[in-house]
């Protein structure tokens, strides 16, 4: 484990070590890094004695895979138990607990009128003139069109914002269905009244779009504009990020930015950045859509990339010691777990931090 740490191991050490992690999966104890120092020389011994060497041979080539990844199979198990059970709290002095985000959004309607939506009742929460705005038992927001009422001019908008900590979904007037992540806002039309369907966006967002030839529905963010034609896609648009990205899953969407324009095939990503779109073939949708299905996604990701999207979902301020180790990890986590039990993933690979109030400081 010393040598694993240390980047000292073999490719072929490494697949062992990471199989091990793979198949300690005892439920009922507490995980404990130093649990796992006692228990791993005798569970590791005892699954070397049962592969032979010609196995290993056989079996390397699907090893090798997990081998590749930074942190492996290790760290991509530990991430799905995670959330399952308590971790032993390292590296680290006056720790408080930060929990996770929830849903959590502020509706702001054509009149000015301000709605917390986590503090809203079931049913009617407003109603814009033939426009009913519904909160239903899954905690989304519906809007709908009722009849005899008064439709509602083009230009009357709501918008919904996100704090960090916070997410939502809402399912518009034309039935495209949004949901905003943490840090995020959406100005929409209450009712889709003019010849186009124009929203904008700032943070990021996932939209199910119902199609309609006849009145195309456009995202537009910082300088550049997504239209839908008939599609299911992901906008990561945060300010501090250096690329926007657009992730199409189903489909079609033009992209469009200072006089130019590409189309976007099931799979492939546009990345702005600097001025100039770059398109992505073989995009990693499960990366872009982790958030929705309530996971953090790591693919090669360093320490600062992992604290922009915990900053945003667990309302914390980032601070950072100097001499940052370099670091890249790779797996999959619950959104659903402490910001501690986060951080104790990443001290396997010796990232070491500590926690104070809202504050996560790393160290070197």
């Amino acid at each position: 484990m010393e040598r694993y740490h240390k980047g000292e191991l073999t490719e072929t050490e490494k697949a062992l070590v990471e199989t091990w992690y793979l198949q300690y999966k005892d439920q009922s104890a507490k995980v404990n890094f130093e649990q796992l120092k006692r228990d791993q020389s005798e569970s590791l011994d005892a699954l070397l004695n049962e592969i032979s060497p010609i196995r290993v041979k056989r079996m390397w080539p699907k090893y090798a895979v997990a081998a590749s990844l930074v942190i492996g199979i290790a760290a991509i198990w530990l991430f799905r138990y995670a959330g399952q059970q308590p971790v032993e709290q390292t590296a680290k002095s006056d720790t408080h607990e930060i929990s996770p985000g929830g849903n959590k959004a502020t509706l702001i309607l054509a009149n000015g009128q301000q709605i917390i939506l986590s503090q809203a009742q079931n049913g009617k929460i407003a109603s814009q003139g033939n426009i009913q705005v519904n909160k239903i038992s899954s905690g989304q927001i519906v809007y709908s069109a009722s009849v005899g009422d008064t439709p509602l001019a083009a230009d009357a908008y709501n918008t919904a914002i996100t704090p960090r900590g916070g997410q939502f979904a809402f399912t518009l007037a034309d039935g495209t269905k949004v949901w905003l992540n943490a840090a995020s806002s959406l100005k929409f039309p209450v009712a889709f009244n003019g010849s186009e369907r124009r929203v904008e966006l700032t943070g990021e967002a996932y939209f199910e779009v119902t199609h309609n030839a006849a009145k195309p529905f456009r995202v537009v963010l910082a300088g550049e504009t997504v239209e839908d034609l008939g599609t299911e896609f992901d906008i990561n648009a945060y300010a501090d990020e250096a690329v926007v990205k657009t992730t199409l899953l189903q489909g079609s969407v033009k992209i469009s930015f200072a006089a130019r324009s590409t189309l976007l095939k099931p799979g492939q990503q546009s990345q702005l950045k600097d001025g100039a779109i770059s398109v992505i073939n073989d995009a990693d949708l499960d990366e872009a859509v982790a958030w929705k299905n309530g996971l953090f996604y790591f693919k090669d990701a360093d320490i600062k990339t992992i604290m922009r999207q915990m900053a945003r979902w667990y309302d914390a301020d980032i601070a950072y010691e100097d001499n940052l180790p370099e670091r890249q990890f790779s797996g999959e986590i619950s959104r659903n777990i402490n910001a501690s039990q986060l951080l104790d993933i990443l001290s396997f690979k010796k990232v070491h931090f500590k926690i104070e109030g809202k504050k996560i400081t790393i160290m070197h």
